[in-house]
């Protein structure tokens, strides 16, 4: 073993213990989500922009929550952006939505991503897979035929540690 390796040698071990993103996850507090809906793309298109629209103020909050303080920024039938500020710390998360439709079986494949506007947020415990997850779930879209959500802790910044109830 050489002088770099027998100094330095726990060095990486080290840091991957104290920043397990490092070891394959984002090094930004981020999330990207997979869903498949068994229903057309318009439908959950509506039922999104509507959600975010139900939670823009900050009545859901008062109990300690994250429903709430969403921002619709633009939409079409193919693109949702919206944010979403934390009530407590008054952070920003950046949203988008990505829809496109199956042409045999009527079915919509949505991509989703949310990520940190602070540039230093690397730690965030899910929040950014909850300011997506809270409104598939508020919605409704996670009761629809063919629902399915595709992610993981590569994906989405501490997905594993993610609460959504509290957020």
């Amino acid at each position: 073993m050489g002088v770099w390796s027998h100094r330095f040698g726990l060095v990486l071990p080290l840091m991957l213990a104290a920043f397990p993103c490092i070891a394959g996850g984002p090094l930004h507090a981020q999330c990207k989500v997979e869903w498949t809906f068994g229903i057309p793309c318009m439908n959950v298109y509506l039922e999104l922009v509507s959600q975010i629209k139900k939670w823009t103020t900050a009545d859901n909050c008062v109990n300690g929550g994250e429903k709430c303080l969403y921002t619709l920024k633009s939409a079409n039938k193919h693109f949702i952006v919206a944010q979403h500020t934390t009530p407590v710390h008054k952070y920003v998360d950046d949203l988008t939505f990505k829809l496109s439709s199956s042409f045999n079986n009527g079915s919509c494949y949505v991509s989703g991503f949310s990520v940190s506007e602070v540039w230093y947020a690397v730690f965030d415990y899910g929040t950014n897979y909850c300011n997506l997850h809270n409104l598939i779930e508020g919605s409704g879209l996670d009761k629809v035929s063919g629902y399915s959500e595709s992610t993981s802790n590569f994906n989405c910044t501490q997905y594993s540690k993610a609460n959504c109830t509290i957020y």
